[in-house]
């Protein structure tokens, strides 16, 4: 299509492959700037085979055109696209002229085109209807009437041609592609333009009285034909004309959904209520109502006094701020920038309006925007966000040196802004660039900026923690301080008393003023960079801050020294009263200083007082809360009732007390007595040269021993809110009545219900799930059955209950005869499903035989007469007395065959059928009757031999009407109720196991659960919020290929294969629904139906769309159950959504019968057809309303960025993404054009578009188009890809969804009642996000994929129940949640897009909306599908980009503001649920490094084997409890408390306790320790030196084997250097350490650290497929010698060459700053330690203890430095031409090693021992030094010392492969350790099958080899 040609960003932008001419000729592929002629081509493909040379003069044409717009083709893709299209027409010349009709060229267009319009155009004409295919008529009639005058230019057209002509193109412009609404005049017919609502909202804009129109503009952009208020603006401001279109309908769109929701309806409907208009008014500009009032400026919202002019004005002001932001592209990350924006605009509207009169040119104001808003606005502050983003670097210059959004959006807080007055000036400081290095200070540029930041400053440190949670960190600390000072006084001899105690414990004080220093002084640092940008009361504060925690710090000091000089006898009153009467000096400071804490518990205490404060402007609260907090436009107010207080308060009052409990007795007081001991032991034997062999306190030992128990202290917080939060949960959720279902199902109402639960049960046959049998069993009647009493369950529930029934009447024998039919019924009254099944079997044979016997004196029989008998004697209860139920079995058999026969519905069987109720007859009245009843019988309708005759049999008469109609009338409700019969009478096996697939039981369950939880009552469709749904795509799976479905790996498993294996149910089922009894005839006949079952079970774009897709289809279902009459509701949903050709065969039918039957009264029969034909016409119009209530109420926009590549590439996905369009009519696609046009100067340059297509008629058709000011992607993709497309989103909310999840047509049912949460209280705030709960559908793939099913089940479910309440603190963390979109539009969207700082882009929503005083909120009756990671390295790839968007928020003013703002228990929630997690997740793992260097340095030192030999250090309780709390979290018990809660309350405790059994069983604790490396290093080395980045992860089926060089590659800093670091420690302590000589002991302390060591080293070997299979270790050693010998030369990538991949793990080195390499040093020098210690335990040393000594072992580092260099020079000097003496130069080195050994073995006392000493003392200093190297990198490429380090490192590299190779190689010699990890990675089904196509694999290679 001509309008979304050439879409390709930047970097894509390569040169054009070679095209096939006819692929080239596709009018979705024409170069961008030659988009006017795709519709030309398009007319000729549509035209080809009907006329060939008119088609070759369409493309003749085409090209002229083509050749005329670029004549020198420099234009992207034009020279080939000619060059094809020339190529095609010289090929087609003479061919076409062969096929040509009329004897020229002018004859032949004039003849088709003649022809073309009186066949299409008028027929379609006469035929109103079909909008698309009538609009297609006239673009390809105006094109052939383009050509036709070309080609006749010369000799003249006809005139009546020229009429039409002109005909075709005025009525060609009025057929413009529209979205939902057809806007146009030749749309007013459709059924959604007829709604009241939109009647009302498009009345109100076409209200254009006094709005002066220029003269020269007569007619509309829109075609309608009237002029409304949005074409007013865009001539006034110059706004787009696309923008305009999409605004004017969004706008409608809103009103109109507004206007119909009101309550009190507003009469009349059709004219556009006040509120309405008030409401969306309201809720757009309160956003810019704060921010005026914040800046104290007044709103540009004046009103007209003339009452009848409001309605207007207010409307102006709402399409002028929806025309701004429809505009605005980046700017919309801004919303106070667009603010101010509108502010200024809104003015000129007034200005305009009121005819304000120029002082300079005494005429009305005229506004100069005749270059366009987009040019005169937009564009200059989108350059200097795009410059800013630029200075990013790309993510590697540091967050200080340039601008982000949120610093650009900053200046607008402030009263500064308005310097830049309007138009915008462009000397500000605004747009200021920032300063370049090497920029001369004589430049005579003054426009440059000193500093970059507004407000807040983004530095890498970890003092954001504390700086952000202060509160937090100065509680622990104080509380720690004040648990050391009792325990220490406790063991005190003689005890302290209670006075002096507390004396010490008030020396907190002292501390907390030094804290607050210490945050006064962070706060100064943190902020240099923004000084300029800083106001002088903030920086005066700042000052003020420091100097008064300065004086406090002093002050209290020295009032406590002086203080504590007084006499000890004192008691607490004398502490506070130095005299008796007055209280002492130090009491009196503290309680000063205090002052400002019982001001914040005071405000804490009354939240509403607070929150009026936050929010108030009066300067005297202003300088009231100056001093506690700066003013912010953001974060005010934010505080929640009293209610929610008190729940979150006693939450953290119980989780603090434990937690400082359990600190006090079990950590902190067990240590005191020993570290007394340990500071009082003097007589140290040292084993090392000591530095301070004298010093005081053996403070070494004391560090040593306290710093892993504090480690643990700062860091069981975590564990204990994992406790708190399960438990709190698990109460939470078992009130919310999860897992419970209510049996009473008369609350539901029956008829309406049927109908959801058929349509959900049909979606499950489509989507495979269950069978047709299962289909029919699950299915409940359409329509309510008035004849039947009995709730009509559905099947399964009744299977076997009627032959039960049957069987237990015929072999029934009552003792007492009397009571015959009592006991009977006795014993099937308790089964409420068999009473059931026997009353409606019973009445719908009633009903089926009333069907089918139509003669008077049958009816009379068998109804007035049988039915009637039986009736009375099932009364009387005498039923059994007077029939003998011994032929029961045999009458129900023979109505089966009957059954069966009226479902074939074959004619024929017409005779069949008499005789089958002439047999039943007699088997009742000869079998079953006694002779009492037979007279009964007799008795009401005569004598049964009068009803038979020679001439006349029973049900066999034919005259004057048939006795028995067969077939009779078909309609969908009797043909479900045949089956449904049919069902019952012959199912005898029980069906309590339907459906028997795990996945539709579990859907079923939830539903209907979910049921009977607490939820907003749901309004009529019409009345309900509307919404819209986004899904941002970039260049994933759409629908998997055939090559992709077929294409074997290494094992011969195909994606195919996988899944048949995974789902072998669902693939039977497929089987049965295409008809095919194998792969192959699928494979040959159903191939795009075996695409899409393979796509919908992976993570792919089909699956979502047909998830959310499945919105609309229940809203048309429930608009169906609101708008029908009780007569269509009977009839049922189903056969309302029938169409006509149903109609015309019911037609034909009744013709047949009417011949065979010898037409008997026929008339009655047409009047029936009659009926049905205008019942017809009724559903129609009624699946019209339901389609256009629909269309109101839902939109669908996939965002697909690339859309427009793909289709210029010709690829696959273009295809695909238009099929899911054609699938999907509602779907719509936006995406990005890039587009070359030409300038002023005619030079071609780049335009980018935001693009919005849909398909009409299988061709896509092009909506919107917006002109953009420049590249979208200029900070993080996903959020900029949602920003661009989020101005075609309708509706009151938006649900963000991502292209790896699903949905559930059961879920989407309840989408109306989660809506209404919007409407509910939540609280002091409306909510502004919805959080909805998933399901991790990926979880049976394999073992991986469970555990991280259940981990991520636990977190959506009971840990955001708990983070919603009662904690207050859930975000938003890209999940299904659903927006309030109308308040996030004009806060900043649904997601934040700085480059790297908000790479976890969706989080900040949440941050943003809570900030801006939102309220998030969660519910869990609703669920949506989500895929997650499957194999190990792409859950490690996950968490990895996880970890780094966490290590970035902790640099961020979100997480800085939320710290401040939240009050203190909030505050704390908030840290432990976001960046808490990760640092305490990282204090486990340094806990385990501080113990073991702590341990090394007692045990090197002799300080270990002198203290325990004074029994000191014999008692460590403490110690273990803190590696045991350490061990919890490390092995993931952790995250195993919320997950047994969540499936214990939904699916019972037994079975969460065999869950767990079995996830362990399953190594799921190695899997979360190897885990706990991931989150460690990526969230600490982001923190030091960035390189936060996305990471894609594939989505894939993970059925490859990972080369071991692959794993290496990624695991290698993060966990297999830290593996081998621990072993080192631990092996030394083993040796040297004598606190635990005994192995039970050392095991029991160190078994988490050994478990840690083997998980971090080998899990990656035994989570990977074939891991342990011989011939893939044969094949992953070759792969790993290439790899690590490999050259890395210019663009050898990094899984090609150890060279290259070494320096791409280098590159955060490169661009961290000084500190950065500062601290990389200091933190490579504990590799010293080993070195330092082991050294003087060699016997070589003689147990010397000399510096020198450690001196000389320094020469045995730079010997064999200088071998390394030696052997590196040698390799250049000799490597070419001396081979041979480089040999001898090795050969020498080697020898002359061996002999310094011998040597030092004879004479120096060398032992074997010292040898492997030696190797685990310098093989750490090597290391150290090598990353000490690293870090200095400049400095040694100076000194030409890079290529050894190179080389030295490859050497370490290798040794840690051969150390992790070799293990694993061993292990893969034993067949049943690979078989063991098959069966422990995927289910016993895909191993059998893995066997089996090994062996086919093997087969393979066998038959390629022979």
């Amino acid at each position: 299509m001509a309008t979304s040609d050439g879409s390709q960003p930047p970097s894509r932008l390569t040169r054009q492959p070679t095209i096939v001419v006819d692929e080239f000729l596709d009018s979705q592929v024409v170069p961008s700037s030659l988009a006017s002629i795709a519709p030309i081509l398009r007319a000729a493909n549509e035209i080809e085979a009907e006329r060939p040379r008119v088609a070759y003069l369409c493309r003749l044409h085409a090209f002229e055109k083509a050749h005329r717009m670029d004549p020198h083709s420099n234009g992207r893709g034009v020279r080939q696209f000619k060059t094809a299209l020339f190529q095609r027409l010289e090929r087609d010349d003479e061919e076409t002229k062969k096929k040509r009709i009329k004897r020229d060229d002018a004859q032949e267009i004039q003849d088709f085109y003649q022809i073309y319009y009186d066949k299409y155009v008028k027929d379609l004409e006469k035929a109103p209807g079909d909008r698309a295919q009538l609009a297609k008529a006239y673009q390809t009639a105006g094109v052939l009437f383009e050509v036709l005058l070309v080609v006749n230019k010369n000799i003249g057209v006809d005139k009546e041609i020229m009429s039409t002509g002109k005909e075709v193109e005025q009525k060609k412009e009025i057929f413009v592609p529209y979205n939902i609404l057809p806007l146009d005049s030749a749309g007013a017919s459709q059924e959604i333009m007829q709604l009241d609502e939109i009647k009302a909202a498009m009345e109100a804009l076409r209200n254009i009285r006094g709005l002066p129109f220029q003269q020269s503009n007569d007619q509309p952009d829109h075609n309608t034909g009237e002029q409304d208020v949005l074409d007013w603006l865009k001539e006034t401001f110059g706004f787009q004309k696309g923008n305009v279109a999409n605004q004017r309908e969004h706008l409608i769109l809103l009103l109109a959904n507004v206007q119909v929701a009101l309550v009190p309806a507003p009469n009349p409907l059709d004219k556009l209520d006040d509120r309405a208009i008030n409401k969306v008014m309201h809720r757009l500009f309160k956003n810019y109502k704060v921010w005026c009032q914040f800046l104290d400026r007044p709103p540009s919202l004046k009103l007209p006094t003339v009452v009848s002019d409001v309605q207007q004005r207010k409307i102006l002001y709402m399409a002028l701020y929806l025309l701004i932001w429809g505009e605005a592209a980046n700017l919309r990350f801004m919303p106070e920038c667009l603010c101010y924006i509108y502010h200024y605009m809104a003015q000129e509207v007034t200005l305009v309006l009121s005819g304000t009169i120029s002082t300079v040119t005494g005429e009305s104001i005229r506004l100069l925007y005749d270059s366009g808003f987009l040019t005169k606005v937009v564009i200059p502050i989108y350059e200097i966000i795009r410059k800013e983003a630029e200075s990013n670097k790309n993510g590697t210059a540091p967050h200080s040196s340039w601008r982000n959004y949120d610093d650009l959006n900053e200046y607008f807080w402030s009263a500064k802004c308005f310097q830049l007055e309007w138009p915008m000036k462009r000397a500000g400081d605004f747009f200021k660039p920032r300063v370049e290095k090497g920029l001369s200070r004589s430049s005579k540029d003054k426009r440059v900026r000193h500093l970059n930041k507004t407000g807040f400053v983004e530095i890498r440190s970890f003092w954001h923690l504390y700086r952000s949670f202060d509160r937090m960190w100065i509680f622990l600390i104080l509380s720690l301080q004040a648990m050391i000072v009792i325990a220490w006084s406790e063991s005190e001899s003689p005890p302290a008393t209670f006075d002096d105690v507390f004396k010490r414990v008030l020396s907190i004080f002292i501390t907390a003023a030094g804290l607050h220093f210490l945050q006064a002084v962070l706060d100064i640092i943190f902020n240099i960079k923004a000084y300029h940008s800083l106001n002088f009361l903030f920086i005066m504060r700042l000052l003020l801050k420091m100097l008064v925690a300065l004086s406090w710090i002093i002050i209290l000091s020295v009032c406590y020294v002086n203080t504590r000089k007084k006499p000890t006898t004192w008691t607490i009153g004398k502490w506070f009263s130095s005299n008796g009467k007055s209280p002492s000096l130090y009491a009196m400071a503290v309680m000063i200083y205090l002052v400002p804490n019982m001001l914040g518990a005071a405000f804490f205490m009354f939240p509403n007082l607070r929150r009026w404060a936050e929010n108030s402007d009066r300067r005297a609260i202003r300088l009231f809360l100056w001093w506690s907090q700066p003013r912010l436009y953001v974060g005010r107010g934010m505080h929640e009732r009293y209610l929610t207080l008190i729940k979150y308060t006693l939450f953290w009052i119980l989780l603090l007390a434990s937690k400082l409990i359990f600190s006090y007795y079990v950590e902190i007081k067990p240590l005191v007595e020993p570290t007394k001991n340990i500071m009082a032991y003097k007589n140290i034997q040292w084993k090392w040269h000591e530095f301070f062999p004298h010093a005081k306190k053996n403070i070494g030992a004391v560090v040593s021993l306290w710093a892993p128990v504090i480690l643990v202290y700062f860091m069981d917080s975590q564990i204990w809110y994992a406790v708190y939060s399960t438990l709190s949960g698990g109460v939470t959720g078992a009130f919310m009545r999860l897992g419970e279902v209510d049996p009473d199902s008369q609350k539901m109402q029956a008829t309406k219900f049927a109908q959801v639960w058929n349509e959900i049960i049909s979606s499950f046959r489509e989507e495979d799930l269950i069978s047709d049998k299962e289909r029919d069993l699950m299915l409940v009647p359409y329509a309510t059955n008035s004849y039947v009493s009995a709730v009509q369950w559905p099947p399964f529930l009744l299977a076997s209950k009627a032959p039960m029934a049957v069987q237990m009447a015929a072999e029934f024998n009552a003792r007492d005869s009397e009571k015959i039919d009592a006991e009977l019924w006795r014993k099937i009254q308790p089964d409420e499903y068999m009473r059931s099944a026997v009353e409606e079997c019973y009445e719908s044979m009633k009903k089926v035989l009333d069907r089918i016997i139509q003669g008077e004196a049958e009816k009379k029989i068998i109804f007035d007469g049988l039915f009637s008998v039986v009736d009375k004697h099932i009364q009387e209860g005498s039923l059994l007395a007077n029939f003998r139920m011994t032929a029961l079995p045999t009458l129900c058999e023979q109505f089966v065959d009957l059954i069966k026969r009226l479902v074939k519905e074959d004619s024929a069987e017409h005779d069949r059928v008499i005789l089958l109720l002439q047999d039943m007859f007699e088997v009742v009245t000869h079998d079953m009757m006694t002779d009492e009843a037979r007279r009964t019988l007799e008795s009401s309708c005569g004598p049964l031999a009068r009803t038979q005759s020679k001439d006349r049999q029973l049900f066999a008469t034919i005259e004057p009407t048939a006795a028995v109609l067969f077939p009779p009338p078909k309609d969908e409700a009797w043909s479900e109720q045949l089956k449904r019969l049919l069902l019952l009478l012959t199912v005898k096996e029980a069906a309590m196991d339907v459906p028997t697939n795990l996945e539709a039981r579990r859907r079923i369950a939830f539903f209907t659960n979910s049921l009977f939880m607490d939820m907003p009552p749901a309004p009529l469709v019409r009345n309900m919020l509307s919404f819209s749904v986004l899904t941002p795509y970039y260049d994933e799976d759409v629908i998997f290929t055939k090559s992709q479905l077929y294409e074997e790996n290494e094992d011969g498993i195909s994606i195919l294969f996988y899944l048949q294996k995974i789902y072998p149910d669902e693939w039977n089922n497929f089987l049965e629904r295409v008809d095919c009894d194998s792969e192959n005839t699928v494979r040959e006949t159903k191939e795009e139906e075996l695409r899409s079952w393979a796509s919908y079970r992976g993570q792919t774009l089909s699956r979502t769309v047909r998830g959310m897709m499945y919105y609309r289809r229940a809203l048309e279902l429930q608009a169906f159950l609101d708008m029908a009459k009780d007569i269509v509701l009977k009839r049922g949903y189903k056969v309302t959504n029938t169409r006509k050709k149903e109609l015309d065969d019911e037609r034909k039918a009744i013709s047949t019968r009417n011949e065979v039957a010898n037409p008997p009264e026929p008339d009655q029969e047409r009047k029936a057809l009659l009926a049905k034909t205008e019942d017809d016409e009724e559903r129609r119009a009624l699946l019209a309303k339901m389609k256009a209530v629909a269309d109101l109420k839902f939109s669908y926009v996939a965002t697909c960025q690339i859309y427009g590549v793909h289709q210029l590439q010709n690829n696959q996905r273009a295809t695909d993404i238009k099929y899911l369009m054609q699938s999907y009519p509602s779907l719509r696609v936006a995406y990005i054009d890039e587009v070359e046009e030409r300038d002023e100067a005619g030079k071609l340059k780049k335009a980018y578009y935001s693009v919005l297509v849909k398909v009409v008629d299988k061709e896509s058709q092009e909506i919107y188009r917006i002109k953009l000011p420049g590249p979208v992607k200029i900070g993080e993709g996903k959020p900029e890809n949602q920003n661009h497309a989020i101005i075609f989103t309708r509706g009151e909310a938006l649900q963000t969804i991502d292209m790896n999840q699903d949905n559930y047509l059961e879920e989407t049912v309840k989408m109306r009642n989660l809506l209404e949460e919007f409407n509910a209280d939540h609280g002091v705030r409306r909510p502004s996000i919805l959080g909805v709960r998933e399901h991790i559908f990926t979880g049976s793939v394999s073992s991986l994929a469970w555990f991280m099913s259940n981990q991520e089940m636990s977190f959506v479910t009971i840990g955001q129940r708990v983070l919603a309440d009662p904690l207050k603190v859930r975000f938003h963390y890209g999940h299904p949640d659903v927006f309030d979109r109308l308040f996030h539009i004009t806060r900043g969207g649904i997601s934040k897009a700085s480059k790297v700082i908000n790479l976890s882009e969706d989080i900040f929503a949440g941050f943003n909306s809570t900030l801006r005083r939102g309220n998030v909120t969660h519910h869990e009756y609703i669920q949506v599908g989500k895929g997650r990671d499957v194999g190990l390295n792409q859950i490690s790839l996950f968490e990895a980009k996880v970890a780094n968007g966490n290590g970035e928020q902790t640099l961020s003013r979100d997480i800085y503001r939320l710290g401040h703002r939240f009050d203190f228990f909030r505050m704390m929630s908030c840290y432990v649920t976001t960046i808490g997690f990760y640092f305490n997740t990282m204090l486990v793992v340094l806990t385990v490094y501080v113990f073991l260097y702590g341990r090394l340095y007692m045990a090197l030192s002799g300080l270990e084997k002198s203290l325990l030999n004074q029994a000191k250090l014999k008692k460590d309780l403490s110690l273990q409890a803190a590696l045991a709390s350490q061990s919890l979290v490390q092995l993931g018990l952790l995250m195993a408390l919320p997950m047994v809660m969540e499936i214990g309350l939904e699916r019972g405790f037994r079975t969460a306790l065999s869950d767990l059994i079995v996830m362990q069983l399953q190594l799921a604790s190695v899997f979360f320790t190897f885990s706990l490396g991931t989150k460690t290093h990526f969230y600490g080395r982001t923190i030091l030196h960035g390189g936060a980045k996305y990471r894609p992860t594939g989505r894939g089926f993970v059925v490859r084997h990972e080369k071991f060089a692959e794993n290496y590659r990624l695991y290698s800093r993060s966990h297999f250097t830290k593996g081998f670091e621990i072993a080192i420690l631990l092996i030394v302590y083993n040796v040297y350490g004598i606190a635990h000589s005994h192995a039970i002991p050392y095991l029991l302390i160190t078994f988490s650290m050994w478990f840690l060591v083997g998980t971090w080293l080998f899990a990656p070997f035994l989570f990977n497929p074939s891991g342990f299979e011989w011939q893939k270790i044969v094949e992953d050693w070759e792969d790993w010698n290439k790899w690590i010998y490999s050259k890395g030369r210019i663009g050898v990538p990094a899984n090609k060459s150890w060279e290259s991949w070494w320096e791409v793990e280098q590159e955060h080195l490169k661009y961290t700053g000084v500190r950065g390499r500062i601290l990389e040093i200091l933190l490579s020098m504990r590799f010293f330690i080993y070195q330092y210690g082991l050294v003087y335990h060699l016997h070589i040393t003689h147990h010397h203890k000399s510096l020198s000594i450690y001196g000389l072992s320094w020469l045995v580092i730079v010997a064999v430095l200088g071998i390394v260099k030696t052997i590196s020079a040698g390799r250049q000097r000799f490597k070419k031409d001396l081979q041979l003496m480089f040999r001898l130069l090795k050969g020498l080195l080697f020898i002359g090693f061996v002999a310094i050994i011998i040597l030092l073995f004879r004479f120096a006392n060398l032992t074997v021992g010292d040898l492997f000493v030696s190797i685990l003392a310098f093989m750490p200093t090597g290391w150290g030094l090598l990353q000490i190297a690293q870090a200095s990198r400049p400095l040694v490429e100076k000194i030409r010392m890079w290529d050894s380090v190179r080389a030295l490192s490859r050497t370490y590299e290798f040794i840690m492969g051969m150390l992790l190779f070799t293990p694993v190689s061993i292990l893969a010699w034993f067949p049943f350790v690979s078989e063991f990890q098959t069966r422990l990675l995927f289910n016993q089904a895909f191993s059998r099958g893995l066997q089996i196509s090994r062996i086919l694999a093997g087969k393979k290679r066998k038959v390629r080899e022979d």
